[in-house]
């Protein structure tokens, strides 16, 4: 009896192993062919693939143009022999078969009127000594503006962006042109004082048709250096720079001509000049610009 029951054990299952019972056809779950497998990974992945792609083009393009921009550092001693706004000017010249004009003299803030420095940063940048280059509330003023008025306006641009713009960059208003203005305006700003910043632009700004700096400027339109600019001319040198090829003192322009007297009002406002002086300022103002009435005139602006 012993034998056959150990008989009967050793054909049985072997222990600790279970046997599985074959599933019949219905209950089978069809596996994906790999086709399927392909198509669906491939429909889930291909956009994040195109998207991915595109954002590191975008890094490296971003990151190419940001090595590309010049450093604003050697311009702490050294004047720029030129600017890409006067070779854009030069170049329109020569496309229109003319010669390019340039009446250029560097001269330091100690040999400019300190009434013409005044007119010049309260009409351009009134904040110029207290923002870091770009003036936020002046910014949001100028896109509210933009906003009711349909078109983007001027007002915003500081005079540090300014510089970098003529310095370095063309007059188009594309994002990419804007966007290289703000990150080279944070160069000037880091590298250079305020007071180098601004002999920068009063050096290198236009002032007419081939005219660039101040020096130049007043020597063109009145025949006085910098210097010798009185309050009413500084005005209106200070009133040209949104159009300064289109208007001039000669021109007779009505909307230099009441910009000209806005700007005298604003320094008899800081205290730039007392009431006795700003009287002066604009009755000179009216004898340069012929007596002519100063109109509701617009600002023709100038890229």
């Amino acid at each position: 009896m012993s034998s056959r029951t150990m008989k009967v054990k050793q054909q049985g299952p072997p222990s600790g192993r279970t046997k599985t019972s074959k599933t019949s056809p219905g209950n089978k779950t069809p596996k994906p062919s790999k086709s399927s497998k392909a198509s669906s990974s491939g429909g889930l992945k291909w956009p994040g693939r195109i998207l991915g792609a595109l954002f590191l083009g975008l890094v490296v393009f971003v990151s190419y143009e940001y090595a590309r921009l010049p450093d604003a550092e050697p311009l702490l001693k050294q004047n720029p022999k030129t600017t890409a706004l006067i070779e854009q000017r030069a170049e329109e010249a020569r496309a229109a078969n003319q010669k390019p004009r340039r009446r250029q003299t560097w001269v330091s803030l100690s040999n400019v009127s300190k009434h013409a420095i005044a007119a010049v940063v309260l009409s351009e940048d009134a904040s110029f000594f207290l923002h870091e280059g770009v003036d936020t509330k002046e910014l949001e003023n100028a896109l509210d503006d933009a906003v009711r008025q349909g078109k983007l306006g001027r007002g915003a641009s500081t005079i540090t962006q300014q510089l970098a713009k003529n310095l370095w960059l063309s007059t188009d208003r594309s994002l990419l042109r804007k966007a290289k203005e703000l990150v080279l305006t944070r160069r000037l700003e880091k590298a250079l004082p305020k007071r180098r910043i601004l002999a920068l632009y009063l050096n290198v700004v236009e002032w007419g048709n081939g005219v660039y700096g101040i020096e130049a400027g007043a020597r063109e339109h009145f025949g006085v250096s910098a210097a010798e600019l009185s309050p009413a001319q500084g005005a209106l040198l200070a009133s040209m720079l949104p159009a300064p090829r289109r208007r001039s003192p000669a021109s007779g322009s009505p909307a230099l001509k009441k910009r000209a007297h806005w700007v005298i009002e604003q320094m008899q406002g800081v205290k730039r000049l007392d009431a006795q002086q700003a009287a002066a300022a604009h009755a000179e103002i009216d004898a340069l610009m012929g007596g002519k009435k100063a109109d509701e005139g617009g600002d023709d602006e100038e890229t």
